[in-house]
């Protein structure tokens, strides 16, 4: 009877502690993606550094992606480099640890680095493709991010925004024709995002063609309108 009731104690215990380290790192996860949103980068860095664990290896992938996260912020590609050797092992099963690693190269001016970590990854999930995207945009290889987003078979509309963005970066007759083929295709629910319109009238722009830019912007004005008549 002592024996099962110590036990049941010491399980208790076990799971109280691991509720308390879970809480701890969800705190810490919060507030640090608050500086990241607020591009308070070192100030995120330095909160992190306070933490009593403070251990790479032992932290948790979400943590991993905040602090990648700052050090891109902020340049710091010694630090980042020494996540990627510490957690190698981790980033076939997480892709925003991936991405955040790949965002963080790009920042730097890695590229063949972020290149060969999204050559070998298996699982190209949306967000890996959108970091490589972002990143080429960074380093003026928009050709990249059009032979990049042709290999992706639904884009959200996040990867259009990034292709809308290079295809501004290009302003090439073909840049347009590739803007005016994926706007055919894309659903009509993408007009109301705000973002994805401004960077399609300013791809149009920069492409020359400025009479579908005025097109695009006298739709959304009206639809605008017409939303809050209702």
């Amino acid at each position: 009877m002592f024996k099962k009731s110590y036990h049941s104690a010491i399980s208790l215990i076990i799971v109280a502690r691991r509720s308390i380290k879970i809480e701890s790192e969800l705190n810490l996860v919060n507030q640090m993606k608050l500086m990241d949103d607020k591009k308070q980068f070192n100030k995120a860095l330095e909160l992190f550094d306070k933490h009593k664990d403070k251990s790479i290896d032992r932290s948790s992938n979400m943590i991993l992606t905040q602090i990648l996260k700052a050090c891109a912020g902020i340049g710091d590609l010694q630090r980042g480099s020494t996540i990627h050797r510490l957690v190698s092992s981790r980033l076939e099963n997480d892709s925003y640890l991936l991405a955040s690693l790949i965002h963080l190269y790009m920042q730097c001016g890695e590229v063949a680095q972020a290149q060969s970590l999204f050559d070998v990854s298996t699982k190209k999930t949306l967000s890996i493709y959108g970091a490589m995207m972002k990143g080429y945009i960074k380093n003026n290889q928009a050709d990249n991010v059009v032979d990049l987003f042709k290999r992706i078979k639904n884009p959200d509309e996040i990867i259009i925004i990034l292709l809308f963005n290079a295809c501004a970066q290009l302003g090439t007759d073909e840049a347009l024709n590739l803007i005016k083929q994926v706007l055919s295709k894309t659903p009509k629910s993408f007009e109301s995002n705000s973002y994805l319109l401004t960077s399609l009238l300013d791809a149009l722009m920069k492409c020359g063609d400025v009479k579908q830019a005025e097109i695009w912007f006298n739709r959304s004005t009206k639809n605008s309108y017409q939303c809050m008549e209702l």
